[in-house]
């Protein structure tokens, strides 16, 4: 028999539908890997296709976000209220950047699923900014946040505390 805490260990994210925020846009924190953790993603062509992507991919807004080597941070508010399925949205502009991937060869480029947590107050948007902006120091690519080319904001996410 296997130990409880393997037993426990999640293999998939747990989802949870989006709260409704009274007037307020809900923002989600969303976190994507690659296929066993290869390190594709910090090249500037993968940066300019996932911003051109995200742009296209219009049922939800992207915020901030940070691309790692082999994972990627993003803040994310649904374009429409009420919102479309994160999970949909997700996998729609998965595939439009797998189809221009710019090195075939790399294929597959993601795990399977992304996990997401919707924020509940506006110092968790700001505590969650701050950790991830600091990832490229904590990794010894850069010496400050500043320095990592693979970071922006296409849209701001503002949080309205009522």
């Amino acid at each position: 028999m296997k130990p409880l805490d393997e037993l426990m260990e999640r293999k998939r994210p747990a989802r949870q539908p989006v709260q409704d925020s009274g007037n307020r846009s809900p923002i989600l924190f969303l976190t994507l890997c690659s296929k066993d953790r290869k390190r594709l993603f910090a090249f500037a062509d993968v940066h300019e296709l996932l911003v051109r992507t995200w742009r296209a991919a219009a049922h939800w807004r992207v915020g901030r976000y940070m691309v790692m080597p082999d994972h990627i941070h993003l803040f994310a508010a649904p374009a429409t209220l009420p919102p479309g399925p994160v999970r949909a949205w997700v996998k729609y502009w998965k595939t439009l950047v797998s189809r221009e991937w710019p090195r075939p060869n790399e294929h597959p480029l993601w795990q399977q699923d992304a996990w997401d947590t919707q924020l509940r107050r506006g110092e968790h948007y700001a505590e969650k900014w701050e950790y991830i902006r600091n990832n490229p120091v904590r990794a010894g690519l850069v010496s400050t946040s500043e320095e990592w080319p693979f970071q922006g904001e296409l849209n701001m996410l503002e949080w309205h505390d009522e």
